[in-house]
């Protein structure tokens, strides 16, 4: 197959044959210096020559030495669990030369550059070094799609990534207006030519950047997903008919391109248009998600740092750019589900960190939010005269809105205001004991029903830490007496093994007794039995756990136990 005409803008064209290429066919004219400059992945070339920058590759392979081995003529090889020294990693190298491989992708672990590059140099091999931090499953995804891409077109005027552009790329060619919508329904890019028809749908699905139906339950994305290319699908109800290729990567789905139906007599050439575009936009989509997966994952490491990391702090809240002035405060959000780790759950977590980025930056005009674990995190910051009032109805709105993205109820809390940098940590602490509280009440409530949790009921599902501080506190103390064993063999313990020894009431009773004051017709009727019955209890308590209750300290003792133990068991 003939390379295509490069993708230099808006107004492209596509030349050369419209034929696909035969299965099983060499693509031709696919430089390792091509590849590398594709993969945009931080690669060093240990031993970059003119001829080995300009070896044809055809393919890549992830290596097994235990694996039989095969015929490795033009691939490349990723050598992932091989380091430099090791037998395996000399055996690789030697095998690779003599087998013509285009290069070798390793980790250096500790090896020095010059080792690399001699070892590259003795078997006149190129062996490109990779990051320690880099994922192997993203390698492998970005070298095939950069293969693939090579040989269908050349990426010259549009920067790897920039999906916009792409899709301005593709309306231009199949004379369409385009959409590149991800595998969850979002709309990640979408044309912008003047003069292409376009319908309400599409109209709508821009404003809001979302599909209007999930493409899991939609009939048209399962009829794309499954076929091998480019397809037509009909035109819905006073709609267009769209023309659309699911785009995959090494097997993955990575999302669709949808194109309006340019008309019956260029619908043919368009079609063949997206399927060649297939490679190059695989490796855009790759692109653009490693851009978005590491910007997500810096401002967790920077917001990780912020709350965890004292001594370097106030680089973290540099990098962020945090106007601290006034203070801040940190606010934690999740999910109520009776699962979690599943493809739902996810999905739903993503979307609640895209939906407080979006109210943040409504309300504040910038946000700082970040996903860690299975919590959502967001700096709040203090600039308005009330600033906790500010804090309670962004997590109301937040709370609010969270229907949009999850059938399940949202935890929303706020920490207490950290005047300092090193205040930060603090402030994470009371969010998440906060949110902790709220959602033992809830799944405490869930139970109390006989099924999950809903968050329709009396538990609220936002506070700020203020709102719960005695109860947390209560809870502070009694976490501090079990840890240093202050129980003991108090009296409480010794009713609480009484009561599950003879399934007596006597626990209840002081419950009772120290919420009354002692007043034994209100004990009657909190227990529902006859005030004889309180005073017969009272006394055998005091008799047989030798509690002295006329004792105020003792009281205040018993108390203490009793409700530490109660808000433990929320």
């Amino acid at each position: 197959m003939e390379t295509a005409a490069s993708l230099s803008g808006p107004q492209q064209s596509l030349s050369g044959p419209q034929q696909r290429p035969q299965s099983g066919m060499q693509q031709s004219a696919v430089r390792l210096s091509d590849c590398i400059q594709l993969m945009q992945a931080d690669l060093v070339h240990a031993n970059p020559t003119p001829e080995n920058l300009g070896h044809p590759v055809s393919d890549v392979l992830m290596y097994d030495p235990l694996d039989h081995w095969s015929s490795v003529d033009d691939r490349i090889i990723l050598a992932v669990g091989c380091t430099y020294g090791s037998p395996d990693f000399d055996q690789l190298l030697h095998r690779a030369a003599n087998s013509n491989a285009a290069a070798v992708i390793v980790k250096a672990h500790g090896a020095k550059m010059e080792q690399l590059r001699a070892a590259a140099v003795g078997y006149s091999l190129s062996v490109l070094v990779a990051p320690d931090t880099a994922d192997w499953t993203r390698l492998v995804a970005l070298a095939r799609a950069s293969v693939m891409g090579a040989a269908a077109d050349s990426v010259s005027g549009v920067r790897l990534g920039d999906l916009y552009a792409f899709a301005n790329a593709a309306a231009s060619i199949t004379n369409g207006a385009a959409s590149i919508v991800d595998p969850l329904g979002r709309i990640i890019g979408y044309s912008t030519l003047p003069g292409q028809p376009i319908d309400e749908l599409r109209r709508i699905t821009t404003l809001t950047l979302e599909e209007t139906t999930p493409p899991a339950f939609d009939q048209d994305f399962k009829i794309v997903y499954a076929s091998p290319g480019a397809v037509l699908v009909p035109a819905p109800d006073d709609g267009m008919a769209r023309l659309a290729l699911a785009v995959r990567a090494g097997g993955e789905l990575l999302g669709s391109i949808w194109i309006i139906d340019p008309g019956e007599e260029n619908r043919a050439a368009a079609l063949n248009a997206l399927d060649r575009m297939a490679p190059l936009a695989g490796l855009h989509m790759l692109h653009a998600r490693s851009a978005s997966d590491f910007g997500e994952r810096r401002n967790a490491d920077l917001l990780r740092t912020l709350m965890d990391d004292t001594p370097h702090a106030s680089f973290a809240a540099a990098q962020l750019g945090l106007d601290t002035a006034n203070g801040l405060a940190v606010a934690a959000f999740s999910i109520v589900r009776p699962e979690t780790g599943s493809l739902e759950s996810v999905r739903d977590i993503h979307r609640l960190l895209h939906l407080v980025t979006t109210v943040c930056n409504v309300q504040f005009g910038t946000s700082h939010s970040a996903l860690i674990g299975s919590v959502v995190y967001a700096l709040l910051p203090c600039n308005e005269t009330a600033p906790r009032a500010a804090h309670g109805r962004i997590i109301q709105d937040i709370e609010a809105y969270s229907h949009t993205i999850s059938s399940f109820p949202v935890i929303a809390t706020v920490g207490g205001i950290a005047h300092e940098i090193e205040d930060v940590p603090r402030s994470r602490s009371e969010a998440i004991q906060t949110l902790h509280y709220l959602l033992n009440l809830q799944s405490r409530e869930g139970k109390a029903g006989g099924g999950k949790a809903t968050g329709k009921g009396n538990v609220q599902g936002v506070a700020l830490y203020e709102d719960f501080q005695i109860p947390l506190n209560l809870l502070k103390i009694g976490e501090f007496i079990e840890e240093n064993g202050l129980g003991g063999e108090d009296g409480i313990a010794r009713i609480q093994a009484r009561d599950a020894e003879q399934q007596t009431d006597y626990l209840d009773t002081l419950r009772a007794y120290l919420a009354s004051n002692g007043n034994i017709s209100a004990m009657a009727a909190q227990l529902h039995v006859h005030n004889n019955t309180v005073r017969y209890r009272v006394t055998r308590l005091a008799e047989d756990f030798n509690l002295d209750l006329a004792d105020p300290q003792k009281r205040l003792w018993l108390w203490l136990r009793l409700t530490t133990l109660d808000l433990a068991s929320t």
